[in-house]
């Protein structure tokens, strides 16, 4: 039996897949999961696209967990690395109203209101943002972050 090579190069993983619990703390981790990830990457802690990335995780697991729950049911966070962007989506169980806006739909809140700020959150720091039907029923939210030069040397070929 001849033994076989090994390579030399390291095995990069450029997508991170997590169910979490629809809970509260199932949001934070996903945003501290977030934060984790992204660093391993290579996209260091406190740089512009790791603040957005772990704010606009933070606004849609809550969403998920508060909007889109379904007892028994998780929400699923889900990171890639794409060509020039770090791709971002949270998938919920529950379809129908209350839906996300539109990325076009988005108004600001008023004043006095407490609910709304969420998706101009998102849709400020996001480059681009669409909500997705899936089957079984359930929608997803994905957002954009454009890569800087510095860091885009992280994407896949």
């Amino acid at each position: 039996m001849t033994p076989q090579s090994i390579s030399s190069n390291p095995v990069t993983v450029r997508v991170f897949r997590q169910r979490l619990s629809s809970t509260p703390r199932g949001a934070r981790l996903a945003r501290s999961l977030t934060l984790n990830q992204l660093h391993s990457w290579g996209i260091p802690y406190g740089s512009d696209v790791s603040c957005a990335a772990g704010a606009i995780v933070a606004e849609l697991a809550a969403n998920a967990v508060t909007h889109g729950r379904v007892p028994g049911r998780d929400f699923e966070l889900r990171l890639a690395l794409v060509t020039g962007s770090v791709r971002v989506e949270v998938t919920d169980t529950r379809s129908g109203p209350p839906y996300p806006p539109a990325p076009d739909a988005v108004r600001p809140p008023r004043p006095l209101d407490e609910h709304g700020r969420g998706f101009v959150l998102v849709d400020a720091l996001a480059d681009r943002w669409e909500v997705l039907d899936r089957e079984p029923p359930g929608k997803t939210v994905r957002a954009e972050i454009r890569l800087p030069e510095w860091i885009s040397g992280l994407s896949p070929k």
